[in-house]
């Protein structure tokens, strides 16, 4: 893992249980971001993105910490093998940070205290695929279950996949393929980027996950959306967005589980406020 010292902003190379104890850094990229060449040539201040860097670390020293970690500088992404290692190992870096900051670059500084709790469900950050697994993982931010976030559930993986997915369902990436790999540390799994591939990483991962767990609610999901394709007719869908109506779809507690609604009835699917409960196959 390579983290930036927060004085000299300098890079510095880490391995194995040899890490230090560093803040992180999540954000919504803009222009002229500084990338990992930019801090070698020394490039780096001559770019927009500096000031963040900058802002970040300042704020990491005033808490005490020596060392920061940036997505933007702190990857080489020139490298094909340290990108697969970064985003497979993201969820874990975030989660055991000892602070995470959050830059809001949409969010004017100069807001009063009641302009910006008007302002703040506004902000791209909230839209972004990408900062979903950054709003989970940190020990120290929605339609994501309250206890998911401050951490009263023990264990994520008590919520249901497909509850899981519904949190990633309004949101976005820059690449299709990003929305996928973007998920694949709030399960747990692990797979090559494979580059050009498109929604078929979605399925990637879903295929992934089924090899993991036993979860059927991973087969609930529906299109909530209003321009909803229904010609679609894979087991599979192609995106987080077919799982909108999902977020109530609790994990199954028992392993033969049939969806229900409020009636008792079967139902082909569970969307909406319907539950995964117990069922006598008898």
């Amino acid at each position: 893992m390579r983290l930036l010292q927060t004085r000299a902003l300098k890079l510095f190379q880490f391995y194995g249980d040899f890490i230090p104890s560093y803040a992180i850094l999540s954000h919504t990229w803009g222009l002229e971001e500084v990338t990992f060449q930019d801090m070698q040539n020394g490039k780096a201040a001559s770019k927009t993105g500096y000031e963040k860097i900058q802002s970040c670390c300042d704020q990491a020293v005033e808490d005490g910490f020596q060392y920061c970690w940036i997505d933007t500088c702190c990857i080489d992404k020139t490298s094909s093998s340290e990108l697969s290692e970064a985003i497979n190992s993201m969820f874990s870096w975030y989660a055991k940070a000892e602070r995470c900051y959050v830059h809001l670059s949409d969010l004017p500084p100069e807001l009063s205290e009641s302009d910006v709790l008007e302002e703040l469900p506004d902000c791209r950050w909230f839209t972004r695929g990408w900062n979903l697994q950054e709003l989970l993982a940190p020990k120290e931010i929605t339609s994501i279950h309250e206890d998911a976030l401050t951490g009263d559930y023990p264990n994520i993986e008590g919520y249901s996949v497909a509850q899981r997915l519904s949190w990633a369902s309004e949101r976005q990436t820059t690449r299709i393929k990003d929305m996928a790999y973007s998920l694949m540390g709030i399960f747990k799994v692990h797979m090559p980027l494979l580059y050009g591939e498109g929604w078929r990483a979605f399925e990637r991962l879903q295929e992934e996950i089924i090899k993991i767990s036993d979860d059927d609610s991973i087969f609930t999901w529906r299109d909530a959306r209003s321009d909803a394709d229904d010609t679609w007719t894979s087991l599979l869908p192609p995106a987080p967005s077919y799982f909108g109506g999902c977020s109530s779809i609790a994990a199954p507690a028992a392993n033969y589980m049939i969806p229900r609604d409020d009636s008792g009835d079967d139902v082909a699917h569970a969307g909406g406020a319907t539950r995964w409960r117990c069922h006598d196959a008898t």
